[in-house]
């Protein structure tokens, strides 16, 4: 699917059956969402670039993301979409700035592009768009939208950190704590691929504050550096709650070996205790003939006490001692 943005905020969808031999003169965003091998070549013969595959959107070589070519500015960069589920995903986005113009290839859809084209064509355009601001107002409102990701997993990291440690004296099922990691991997999941968001829309910024064509545009200029300022502040607080997230690993799998423990030490306990009893029915059980036990009258009750002392004994000592 191909929609074209024109300067003023309206939007046309361009059907390449119809074939039209020439893009409108006020077109400057051509936003192509999941596009076919024909939509494909039909804007690579309008507009005169080659426009990048599926695959090619994959390649990591900062080479073949980010480069100019027949005055042409070519950048990849990768999103997080799907953040809101419990499978998030990262998507690569080509953006592209020729003749006055940006061009999107993706083949997904984040919410941030849905936040933009909503605004878009909400609020009119007191001067003419160009490509070169409707990129910078874009990073603006993707650097947003993961900012607001960012937030929305900080308020579920502090909910999940107060129920890991909330309540520690009471009774907790068993298997409390395993649920608990796998809702932290979850998060870890999550903010690992908003760093890797972060990483590359800032490696991005870079490179488009580096092209000549932005030079000329003092507010376009100051924009992007403002968005390359906040993607920087964004990476030291996602690595500030990588770190959070880093702890409630480790303090969750202390806490499943602190219960572990004291269930090991219950029955560690209960076996020293059961051992003096054990061991006073193991002699009054071997019934030798000699044995003079065997002839007294109250001899019965007696070793049935002195198993329950025997027993009653260790189990005050523990207690004396704070093991229990």
């Amino acid at each position: 699917m191909i929609n074209a943005y024109h300067s003023h905020g309206s939007v046309t969808a361009i059907a390449v059956e119809e074939n039209p031999t020439s893009l409108a003169e006020d077109v400057v965003w051509l936003d192509l969402v999941d596009p076919t091998a024909d939509e494909d070549r039909y804007v690579e013969q309008l507009l005169g670039i080659q426009i990048p595959t599926r695959a090619e959107l994959k390649d990591f070589e900062p080479s073949s993301r980010l480069y100019i070519e027949k005055n042409a500015v070519f950048m990849t960069a990768s999103l997080v979409w799907k953040a809101d589920s419990d499978s998030p995903e990262i998507t690569d986005i080509a953006f592209i700035l020729t003749g006055g113009k940006l061009v999107t290839v993706r083949y997904a859809d984040p919410k941030s592009f849905k936040l933009f084209t909503a605004a878009l064509c909400r609020q009119p355009a007191e001067a003419p768009w160009v490509g070169k601001m409707l990129l910078a107002r874009l990073l603006e409102t993707i650097a947003d939208r993961t900012a607001e990701i960012l937030e929305t997993a900080v308020l579920r990291i502090d909910e999940l950190s107060k129920d890991i440690f909330r309540n520690r004296g009471t009774r907790r099922p068993p298997q409390f704590l395993e649920n608990k990691l796998a809702d932290i991997a979850a998060h870890h999941r999550l903010v690992s691929k908003l760093r890797d968001s972060l990483g590359s829309l800032s490696r991005m910024l870079t490179f488009l504050l580096n092209v000549p064509q932005i030079h000329h545009h003092p507010e376009i200029e100051d924009l992007c550096k403002t968005v390359a300022h906040d993607l920087t502040t964004l990476s030291e607080h996602a690595n500030f709650v990588s770190g959070n997230i880093a702890f409630l690993l480790d303090a969750s799998l202390g806490l499943i070996s602190v219960e572990q423990n004291a269930i090991i030490k219950i029955f560690s306990i209960a076996s020293v205790v059961f051992l003096p009893p054990t061991l006073v029915a193991s002699i009054y059980g071997m019934n030798f003939h000699n044995m003079p036990e065997l002839d007294w009258t109250f001899g019965y009750p007696m070793a049935l006490f002195g198993m329950i002392l025997s027993a009653v004994i260790p189990f005050f000592f523990f207690r004396w001692k704070g093991w229990l």
